[in-house]
């Protein structure tokens, strides 16, 4: 191999390991953030389950769910 085709190949391992890194930095980030969106809809998920058992008490169907579990009745 020449001089020239040795520097070659060492500037394109360069940009490659560059090139890496980079990518490497943005999967990073954006798993970061899916993990941070995914966190946040799980607590969104459980105040709306809150808030619907709730809602169900204070209308009283939750008495209807348990007796209709009771008799096999599907909901």
């Amino acid at each position: 191999m020449s001089k020239t085709e040795c520097k070659a190949a060492k500037e394109m391992t360069q940009a490659m390991e560059e090139t890496m890194q980079r990518l490497r930095g943005r999967f990073q980030a954006i798993t970061e953030h899916l993990e941070v969106q995914i966190e946040e809809m799980g607590t969104r998920i459980s105040c709306l389950e809150e808030n619907v058992m709730e809602l169900m008490t204070e209308a009283g169907m939750d008495e209807q769910a348990d007796s209709k579990v009771a008799d096999g009745l599907p909901q």
